[in-house]
């Protein structure tokens, strides 16, 4: 459904180096019924999905940790941030692209998983919506090391760690990392684990 009280004038690709950087320029039209025009930079990397893996046999959950260029370049001294395993998706749905990536990254064959929510994460500048998702894992489940894809050029390590533990980290800092903070808070919510 087309909003109107925008009109898209142009758009203007910045850079489709691995990513597309365009520029738009639009008009708005304001609450008093007068036009603006604006223009602002918008990343489309795609759209993704993200998942926590959680035992409540055990109450331990599933995270990663890798390391991530734009925080270290913003304060981020080692770069390496803990966060829940993701993807982009390909040319398949937020589902099986989490079933996916969750065997690549971490070595857990899963078959079952549970939408916990949609999100944008920064709409301000980034098109992406994220697929957030929780699903159950257990030692069966367990059919590789995990770690990502050599042809991604991935490097992830594969923590295992109490929930509690996990949350924890939320509030000493030592997670930053915004979806899976709500991963977190959703299964503290729901009480999962």
């Amino acid at each position: 459904m087309k909003n109107p009280v925008i009109n898209i004038q142009k758009t203007e690709v910045l850079s489709d180096n691995h990513y597309i950087l365009n520029k738009v320029t639009f008009d708005y039209q304001k609450k008093d019924g007068s036009w603006i025009t604006q223009k602002r930079e918008v990343y489309d990397r795609g759209n993704g999905a993200a998942i926590l893996l959680y035992n409540t046999k055990q109450k331990t959950v599933i995270l990663t940790r890798q390391f991530r260029l734009p925080t270290y370049l913003n304060g981020n001294a080692s770069g390496m941030m803990i966060e829940v395993c993701a993807g982009l998706l390909d040319q398949d749905n937020p589902e099986q692209c989490i079933i996916r990536e969750t065997e690549e990254e971490t070595g857990y064959r899963i078959t079952a998983v549970q939408k916990v929510m949609e999100t944008y994460m920064s709409p301000g500048a980034v098109t992406e919506i994220l697929y957030l998702f929780v699903g159950h894992y257990d030692e069966s489940l367990k059919v590789s090391e995990g770690g990502g894809l050599e042809s991604e050029e991935e490097n992830i390590d594969v923590l295992e760690m109490s929930f509690e533990e996990a949350y924890a980290k939320i509030e000493s800092g030592e997670i930053k990392d915004a979806k899976t903070i709500l991963l977190l808070q959703h299964a503290k919510i729901k009480n999962l684990v």
